[in-house]
């Protein structure tokens, strides 16, 4: 089955969809797709048939969200964890993604077409040579691709993405690229593996479990979080208008604490910054330091903003330097 559909909404869906966008949107929706397994118990069929279903379910539900303008759609796809589920499903899972990922590669005319910038977020170091080379394939052929983004989490798991980040950071300061005052909460964020995406407005959970089992958890601290009881197989058009109506009851509160919290972190960088000419102007003459102090100020910050885009810029070309060795054949052992 395609990735991108290309049937229209039907004329009920369609009149809901145009009631729908006169409220605000979300831009960016996640998903967990939980429920492949209990559906393939339901309906007294393997397991790797649930998870089949489960994709092609995902192909629809990216359909109804380009048609609903929402231009940006993550989902996890495979947890770090599900590799402690048993040999021959994880082996299934891998069949599917090499499947999907190569029919991907196939439809390059028509990601072109929507204009489907495709993204894998994980340690893709834990998956078989051949799939990180089809992910890497996939990933670079779309790059330049910007209607639309697709982030496919797969070998992922927060945790494992915010200790990634850390490293990072402390790999930067022990190579001189940053200062130790150069680390924050706003620099760990951009060294996610998320950090070309803004974070999701909408998280949407099914199967009725109501936790987030380790997905996004520094992204989602001001999304709407909205967990609904249908098994992900069997997720409709009017599921996903459900959740977006509780985005909207909810949106006015989302926004303010958003910006509250972008506020807050406005101010402690400032703090942050006049703490470090604080403790350089001791060296100086109390008149000297007084005279130039909004000056040292606007140094300092010149300087740190310059050192974080040097480290970022090279953090993302060691990424994609990995994704680039393996499309050539080479395969480094990095995390990505």
């Amino acid at each position: 089955m395609s990735w991108i559909q290309e049937a229209e909404l039907n004329p009920v869906e369609r009149l809901c969809a145009s009631i729908l966008k006169v409220g605000p949107m979300p831009e960016h929706v996640a998903f967990i797709m939980d429920g492949n397994r209990r559906y393939a118990q339901k309906c007294r069929v393997e397991r790797e048939q649930g998870h089949s279903q489960g994709f092609e379910k995902l192909a629809e539900t990216l359909r109804w969200c380009l048609n609903l303008n929402i231009r940006e759609v993550t989902v996890y796809a495979f947890s770090i964890e599900n590799f402690k589920r048993s040999k021959e499903e994880v082996d299934g899972l891998m069949e599917l993604a090499r499947q999907k990922f190569t029919r991907l590669l196939e439809e390059q005319e028509n990601l072109k077409k929507h204009g489907v910038c495709i993204r894998v977020l994980g340690n893709l170091t834990l998956l078989p040579v051949d799939i990180q080379e089809l992910i890497a394939q996939a990933v670079l052929a779309t790059q330049s691709y910007n209607k639309c983004f697709l982030n496919v989490c797969f070998a992922y798991t927060s945790r494992h993405e915010i200790t990634s980040a850390v490293r990072e950071m402390a790999l930067g300061v022990e190579e001189g690229l940053l200062k130790p005052s150069d680390l924050s909460e706003s620099l760990l964020g951009k060294c996610l593996y998320s950090s070309s995406s803004p974070d999701p407005d909408l998280l949407i959970r099914t199967s009725g479990e109501v936790r987030l089992s380790d997905f996004l958890l520094w992204q989602t601290s001001h999304s709407c979080l909205v967990f609904q009881p249908v098994l992900w197989p069997e997720y409709s058009f009017w599921n996903l208008c459900q959740a977006i109506l509780q985005y909207q009851v909810n949106h006015a509160a989302l926004q303010k604490a958003k910006l509250l919290h972008e506020a807050a972190c406005q101010r402690q960088q400032v703090e942050a910054d006049l703490a470090c000419v604080l403790e350089q102007m001791s060296t100086l003459g109390e008149t000297e330091g007084t005279e130039c102090k909004q000056e040292l100020i606007l140094k300092y910050s010149r300087e740190r903003e310059e050192r974080v885009s040097n480290f970022l810029q090279r953090l993302e070309n060691k990424r994609r330097k990995f994704l680039t060795d393996l499309v050539q054949g080479s395969s480094p052992f990095l995390h990505v």
